[in-house]
């Protein structure tokens, strides 16, 4: 198995991450930045695959963006302990699907974390979302756990986020109670409702997309979700150069003040994936000129 992982280690040099890689039908591009208010990168980011192609096939690339809470050092353990888990749980499990597997694997992660904190009285309430992405053949299923976020650019329609914010400024979007222009700004759009390791059971949502050729996704933290607008994302998604999309966006946020770490993950298919039948047990999600969440929000309305 290949592993690469981003987390803080309290030197300085560490606190700033920037990866490319490259498949068969599959671009990635990681980059993480402090941000320009703190001094400590509590997010995570990871790309993993096994070694082997006929193995990578038929299990999957995985990839995520985790946000960790709960101070300085409790953060940056929780988003490093969490996606190190996944990594190690996702590939170890033999049984089951996809979306089954990133769900059994973020569920083991919650109880490494929740362990760990209460194993430290110094670590506890730490915590950290999960936005995890796997991708096998032409089909992408999301475990999303917290107010990190998965969008989807495809040419012709609208950005889509696919994930739902666990939060509570969300809820109250969902629920008619406020607008999405004024979550933007409200006081307590970080506080989250959901998260991985501050409770000892956790409910992770599941997702599954039909990707096509060109398809841009996009998992990042809220450090950049809460200071670039998503039509700003989607312009820096257009950009030919993937290693452009994830420099332009990381600078959007720093010029916007980055009061908190930012990281993004931009995925590309550059080549039509094989044809596989889909995995069960992950909700579809397909982008239209209406948002998925807009179309969910008027029928429960």
């Amino acid at each position: 198995m290949v592993q690469i992982a981003l987390t803080s280690s309290g030197s300085e040099s560490s606190e700033n991450f920037e990866h490319q890689w490259s498949g068969d039908c599959l671009q990635v591009h990681l980059l993480s930045d402090v941000g320009r208010k703190r001094s400590q990168n509590e997010d995570a980011c990871m790309l993993c695959m096994p070694e082997e192609q006929p193995a990578a096939e038929q299990q999957g690339i995985l990839f995520a963006v985790a946000d960790g809470m709960g101070g300085v050092s409790g953060g940056a353990l929780a988003s490093r302990i969490a996606l190190d888990t996944i990594a190690e749980a996702f590939y170890a499990i033999e049984d089951g699907t996809i979306p089954d597997r990133l769900r059994r694997s973020i569920i083991a992660a919650n109880k490494r974390v929740f362990d760990e904190a209460a194993s430290h009285p110094e670590y506890r309430g730490m915590g950290t979302t999960v936005s995890a992405v796997a991708v096998r053949h032409d089909y992408a299923y999301i475990g999303q756990v917290g107010d990190s976020r998965v969008y989807l650019c495809r040419h012709g329609m609208p950005i889509t986020q696919l994930t739902e914010d666990h939060s509570l400024v969300a809820e109250q979007v969902r629920g008619g109670l406020l607008s999405e222009e004024e979550a933007r700004t409200h006081s307590l759009k970080n506080l989250i409702t959901r998260a991985v390791g501050t409770r000892e059971n956790l409910k992770v949502d599941l997702f599954r997309l039909h990707l096509q050729q060109n398809d841009n996704l996009l998992i990042c933290s809220d450090g950049l979700s809460n200071v670039v607008s998503d039509e700003e994302i989607a312009q820096a998604m257009s950009v030919e150069s993937l290693q452009g999309v994830g420099r332009l966006l990381v600078g959007r946020a720093l010029r916007a003040g980055a009061p908190d770490n930012v990281t993004a993950a931009a995925l590309r298919v550059i080549r039509t994936p094989r044809h596989e039948s889909p995995d069960e047990d992950a909700l579809d999600v397909t982008p239209s000129r209406t948002s998925f969440f807009q179309r969910l929000k008027r029928f429960f309305m």
